[in-house]
């Protein structure tokens, strides 16, 4: 089978990887911008806030997640937007997409642990079934996990019993490669029909997603496999496939061009790509936390503050980490 089959079957499968919950932090195999603190979440909030009071967003649309996890961001978002405006969690309506039943599951379970009976959730299998006026849209980490291809020497990957073999690549894959000056990398498989679906569905939408990668092609393999917070080049001879497969989480850098070109492509337009540093401190990251400090002890606000140099600082997550905004 091609690569992306097998990744699909790895992370999707009956058996697969995100089947059932999973823990992220140190128990987990990886950490996420969510799960190092919840001003991630106030800071995204804060922005949407501020489309909000500018009206350039809908007080009754949607706020909607995509890949929740356990549920933090979404309520990480909706408690800063009661701080701001207790009448917005009476107008706008909540949804995540997600269809695994585990994990809707435990979502559910930390939003009443959160809020009680007070804020009801609508889940939805997939973005298509979403079909609404309006929808802020975020998303934290989902397209490193769209499968993909590999691409090297004009041949594609395919995996036979568990071992990467190599084919030539079909006329459309290298047209593809060649528009985008790609020789040697991943191929994301998915993207213009995920755009083409949030594009059908939502009348009028601003979608906010984080992730690792660039805009540029590096021509060189970033697929990796993360085992309890170790790192496993692909093609690394330490690395058992067999072993791998269904257990381990699999992921690569993001071509942000290529997410944009799709959603362009399905009638959005960019309207920001920057570091997760950059756009933090935009959407009022700093404000934020010089308000908690006014409230808190001077341990805490210490280990928020510590929290924060983790989401924003060029060595950790702020610049290797982008955020794109696409409207529509």
């Amino acid at each position: 089978m091609y690569f992306s089959q097998y990744m699909n079957a790895w992370l999707y499968g009956d058996e697969g990887y995100y089947k059932s919950f999973k823990t992220i932090g140190k128990g987990g195999d990886f950490y996420t911008a969510v799960s190092t603190s919840s001003f991630f979440g106030a800071s995204i909030a804060n922005h949407f806030y501020m489309l909000l009071k500018e009206k350039k967003a809908d007080k009754n649309g949607w706020l909607i997640e995509i890949g929740a996890h356990q549920g933090y961001l979404i309520c990480d978002m909706i408690q800063w937007l009661y701080t701001c405006d207790p009448t917005l969690v009476q107008t706008l309506k909540f949804g995540i997409v997600e269809r695994q039943p585990e994990v809707r599951q435990a979502q559910l379970a930390y939003i009443k642990e959160r809020f009680g009976d007070d804020i009801q959730i609508t889940h939805f299998n997939d973005i298509e079934e979403v079909e609404v006026d309006y929808a802020f849209v975020v998303a934290n980490e989902i397209f490193d996990a769209f499968p993909c291809d590999l691409l090297k020497d004009e041949k594609i990957a395919l995996v036979k019993d568990d071992n990467i073999e190599w084919e030539e690549a079909s006329d459309d894959t290298l047209v593809w490669a060649k528009r985008h000056h790609l020789t040697q990398g991943e191929i994301a498989v998915g993207y213009e029909s995920f755009a083409k679906h949030m594009a059908s569905g939502i009348q009028k939408c601003d979608f906010v997603t984080f992730d690792y990668g660039e805009k540029y092609v590096r021509n060189d393999f970033s697929i990796r496999v993360y085992r309890k917070h170790e790192v496993f080049p692909l093609f690394d001879e330490a690395l058992n496939l067999s072993d791998a497969f269904q257990k381990d989480d699999i992921t690569y850098d993001v071509n942000f061009a290529h997410v944009s070109e799709a959603f362009k492509e399905a009638g959005f337009s960019e309207e920001a790509y920057e570091t997760q540093a950059r756009a933090l401190i935009r959407f009022g990251l700093i404000d934020i936390l010089e308000q908690f400090s006014k409230q808190t002890t001077p341990a805490r606000y210490a280990s928020e503050a510590d929290k924060i140099k983790t989401l924003i600082a060029p060595t950790m997550m702020g610049d290797r980490f982008k955020l794109i905004h696409l409207k529509k």
